[in-house]
């Protein structure tokens, strides 16, 4: 049976476009897939704990060593794992948070990279690959080739390399200038939000789309 795993992060609630786009491809993979099952993380509303020293010592240390701190952080690791082993697809919400990925994010990353549950501690392989891996990303302002702010998205760019010893290659479906129609100074580009946000759109609904035959 096909699982999906969908991960919010965005704090913006019913605002949240990040939200609203992992919504509809969630609703276009159930379509597409009769009987499967979805498991559904939020991070923005419960996030996992950032690591401290404990969390970072479980990751050294042999599970029977383990503090109940230790012990305790290294459980949620491999909850997180699992759920991604579950999963055939994963769908992460990504809004730009002051130029970067939530810390939620963040942290979602660092507790998914384990030694011996996601990456193989000999051979550096990622235990995760395989999985389709759809990055939903929001971004209020325009970051492409030409504008002032090119290369100023930080989420982006860090997230294969956050992911790359899973195995995990993730596959991006942006929606930018998401508030151009609430901030007065962007009105103007409030057309090319609204296009950026339709091929976001087009982009969700084809990605399980069957293709049709020719009669």
């Amino acid at each position: 049976m096909a699982n999906l795993l969908q991960i919010d992060s965005s704090i913006q609630g019913d605002r949240s476009v990040s939200r609203k786009l992992t919504a509809r491809a969630a609703d276009a993979w159930r379509a597409a897939h009769p009987g499967g099952t979805v498991t559904y993380r939020d991070l923005g509303n419960n996030p996992l704990p950032h690591l401290d020293d404990a969390g970072g010592a479980a990751r050294m240390l042999p599970p029977d060593q383990h503090t109940p701190a230790q012990a305790a952080s290294w459980a949620l690791t491999e909850q997180v794992v699992e759920e991604a082993k579950r999963a055939d697809t994963i769908l992460l919400g990504l809004p730009l948070y002051n130029f970067g990925p939530p810390s939620s994010v963040k942290s979602w990353v660092d507790y998914l990279i384990a030694a011996g549950l996601s990456f193989d501690p000999e051979t550096r392989s990622g235990l995760l690959s395989g999985r389709e891996f759809i990055v939903l990303a929001a971004r209020g302002g325009g970051y492409g080739a030409g504008t002032p702010r090119y290369g100023w998205d930080h989420a982006e760019p860090w997230l294969p390399h956050g992911v790359s010893m899973t195995g995990l290659k993730p596959r991006f479906i942006t929606a930018e200038l998401t508030l151009a129609e609430v901030t007065p100074e962007m009105s103007a580009l409030v057309p090319l939000a609204k296009e950026s946000l339709a091929a976001a759109e087009r982009e969700i609904d084809g990605l399980w789309a069957q293709p049709s035959v020719p009669a």
